[in-house]
Protein backbone atom coordinates (compact mmCIF):
# COMPACT_ATOMS: atom_id res chain seq x y z
CA UNK A 1 0.00 0.00 0.00
CA UNK A 2 1.37 3.40 -0.44
CA UNK A 3 0.90 6.20 1.44
CA UNK A 4 0.57 9.98 1.08
CA UNK A 5 2.41 12.86 2.89
CA UNK A 6 1.74 16.75 3.04
CA UNK A 7 4.25 19.19 4.02
CA UNK A 8 5.11 23.12 3.18
CA UNK A 9 8.56 22.27 3.88
CA UNK A 10 10.80 24.15 1.37
CA UNK A 11 13.78 21.86 2.31
CA UNK A 12 11.52 18.49 2.09
CA UNK A 13 10.26 19.73 -1.03
CA UNK A 14 13.34 20.65 -2.89
CA UNK A 15 14.98 17.15 -1.78
CA UNK A 16 11.99 15.21 -2.73
CA UNK A 17 11.86 16.46 -6.30
CA UNK A 18 15.90 16.77 -6.74
CA UNK A 19 16.16 13.05 -5.92
CA UNK A 20 13.39 12.45 -8.61
CA UNK A 21 15.50 14.63 -11.02
CA UNK A 22 12.90 17.47 -10.55
CA UNK A 23 12.88 21.01 -11.06
CA UNK A 24 10.54 23.86 -10.42
CA UNK A 25 8.94 25.05 -13.26
CA UNK A 26 5.61 26.94 -14.07
CA UNK A 27 2.91 26.70 -17.25
CA UNK A 28 4.38 28.79 -19.66
CA UNK A 29 1.11 31.20 -19.98
CA UNK A 30 -0.83 31.72 -17.11
CA UNK A 31 0.93 34.11 -14.77
CA UNK A 32 1.70 37.67 -15.67
CA UNK A 33 4.32 40.62 -14.38
CA UNK A 34 5.57 39.58 -11.30
CA UNK A 35 3.01 36.30 -11.13
CA UNK A 36 4.85 32.82 -11.65
CA UNK A 37 1.12 31.57 -12.65
CA UNK A 38 0.58 27.60 -12.04
CA UNK A 39 3.41 25.71 -10.67
CA UNK A 40 4.55 22.23 -11.20
CA UNK A 41 7.15 20.25 -10.35
CA UNK A 42 9.35 19.19 -13.57
CA UNK A 43 10.91 15.66 -14.02
CA UNK A 44 12.39 16.26 -17.56
CA UNK A 45 14.29 13.00 -17.85
CA UNK A 46 10.35 11.38 -18.04
CA UNK A 47 9.20 13.48 -20.35
CA UNK A 48 9.49 14.55 -23.90
CA UNK A 49 10.44 18.45 -23.99
CA UNK A 50 7.30 19.86 -22.58
CA UNK A 51 7.54 23.12 -24.46
CA UNK A 52 4.34 24.11 -22.09
CA UNK A 53 6.79 24.22 -18.59
CA UNK A 54 9.67 26.56 -18.14
CA UNK A 55 12.24 26.14 -15.14
CA UNK A 56 12.10 28.60 -12.84
CA UNK A 57 14.45 29.39 -9.25
CA UNK A 58 13.21 27.57 -6.01
CA UNK A 59 13.07 30.94 -4.97
CA UNK A 60 10.30 32.11 -7.25
CA UNK A 61 9.03 28.77 -7.02
CA UNK A 62 8.29 29.18 -3.42
CA UNK A 63 7.24 32.77 -3.30
CA UNK A 64 3.86 31.63 -5.17
CA UNK A 65 4.26 28.24 -3.35
CA UNK A 66 3.71 30.42 0.00
CA UNK A 67 1.86 33.52 -1.21
CA UNK A 68 -0.88 30.74 -2.63
CA UNK A 69 -0.84 29.11 0.93
CA UNK A 70 -0.14 26.15 -0.50
CA UNK A 71 1.08 22.52 0.54
CA UNK A 72 2.89 19.83 -1.25
CA UNK A 73 1.28 16.40 -1.48
CA UNK A 74 3.40 13.52 -2.15
CA UNK A 75 4.42 10.00 -2.39
CA UNK A 76 7.85 8.32 -2.06
CA UNK A 77 7.16 4.72 -3.53
CA UNK A 78 4.17 3.57 -5.35
CA UNK A 79 2.17 0.02 -3.86
CA UNK A 80 4.79 -2.24 -5.70
CA UNK A 81 7.88 -0.44 -3.92
CA UNK A 82 8.80 1.41 -6.88
CA UNK A 83 9.88 5.44 -6.22
CA UNK A 84 7.04 7.57 -6.88
CA UNK A 85 6.32 10.88 -8.62
CA UNK A 86 3.06 11.34 -7.78
CA UNK A 87 2.11 14.75 -6.24
CA UNK A 88 0.02 17.42 -6.30
CA UNK A 89 -0.28 21.39 -4.65
CA UNK A 90 -3.73 21.54 -1.95
CA UNK A 91 -4.56 24.77 0.00
CA UNK A 92 -3.15 24.72 3.42
CA UNK A 93 -5.39 23.98 5.81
Amino acid sequence: MSESKQTHNHEEIKQWASARGGVPAKVKGTGSGDDEGVLRIHFPENSENDDRLEEISWEDFFDKFDAERLDFLYQDKKADGEVSTFHKFVNRG
